[in-house]
């Protein structure tokens, strides 16, 4: 995002598409009711004997991604395919703060940290409930470790809650949102690995982010192929991913092929080292795949056992 009329006309090319998308009253109108009503609340008690949760990455779009119906189908297919959350652990490329900071145990407003949408993205509702006894365990895993912070007004931004609509329409599995204390790529594994016993707790852990993100680079047409330089990335990512190649990925910045026109900054590719970290020597599967926008990947990973 390098400038004003950059964001600007990125923002008018991805709303055409996504207006497109949206023919015949789009997802929300055909899913049973507006994405955001409250449906029946999920108790956030550990459930007796709940199942190890794999981590994930996922691409989370824009807030237009709810008006694109394959993408929302694929990320509820994805969601319907692993055991049901006790409570999702979400961390956001839309959210960079230190030390550690735990957002809003409770259910506030949402975040809209984006401009120049139709309104009717500002009205997007997501009343998740909060999940307080995730943040003390959360605090009880970090602060022997670091220091760990509140912001108790803090809301989902749009990296949390896009996805999260799609994949629990019904707004019912508690959600807390952790910031990413630093960019730093060792560090951000590191609070992940720190992260890991909560997967054995029914906790789904989520990053969120791309692993390509170039806005300049966006394709206004919506018809070009992707450029050779997002393919290699998303190409040398994947297979760093399948070799296991830890110290690959954590060194991206000098081993990624094209990697300064993949990410001109580096806050969408990190949440995915925050989930590798989480389940490190885990079996990897790739339930999304494919481009949007031209040059950005939408390439999201499951870290644990792939979707029966």
């Amino acid at each position: 995002m390098q400038d004003g009329l950059t964001r600007r006309r990125s923002l008018e090319w991805i709303l055409g598409l996504g207006a497109g998308a949206a023919v015949g009253g789009g997802w929300l109108a055909s899913a049973g009711g507006p994405a955001g009503t409250p449906g029946k609340r999920r108790s956030e008690h550990l459930m007796s004997s709940p199942q190890k949760l794999p981590s994930l990455f996922l691409a989370h779009g824009a807030p237009v991604l709810l008006d694109m119906p394959r993408w929302v189908e694929e990320l509820k297919a994805w969601a319907d395919a692993l055991p049901r959350p006790r409570a999702v652990l979400m961390v956001s490329a839309h959210w960079t703060e230190a030390p550690v900071t735990l957002g809003a145990t409770r259910t506030v407003p949402l975040v809209y940290d984006f401009y120049g949408f139709p309104r009717k993205y500002y009205q997007q509702q997501y009343p998740a409930p909060g999940a307080p006894e995730l943040a003390k365990r959360v605090k009880a895993l970090l602060s022997p470790h670091q220091e760990v912070a509140d912001e108790p007004t803090r809301g989902l931004d749009h990296g949390a809650y896009v996805p999260l609509v799609a994949m629990y329409p019904g707004a019912d599995v508690p959600v807390l949102q952790v910031s990413m204390p630093t960019l730093e790529a060792k560090p951000l594994y590191q609070l992940g690995q720190a992260l890991a016993p909560l997967r054995d707790e029914g906790v789904l852990i989520i990053g969120s982010g791309f692993i390509t993100h170039n806005l300049r680079a966006l394709d206004w047409s919506g018809e070009s192929p992707p450029p050779s330089w997002a393919v290699d990335f998303d190409a040398w990512t994947a297979q760093a991913l399948d070799r296991h190649d830890t110290p690959a990925l954590l060194d991206y910045l000098r081993q990624g092929p094209g990697v300064r026109q993949a990410l001109p900054t580096q806050e969408h590719f990190v949440p995915l080292l925050v989930a590798m970290g989480a389940a490190e020597g885990q079996p990897v599967s790739y339930p999304i795949t494919g481009f949007f926008a031209g040059s950005f990947t939408r390439r999201s990973v499951q870290f644990g056992a792939p979707p029966a």
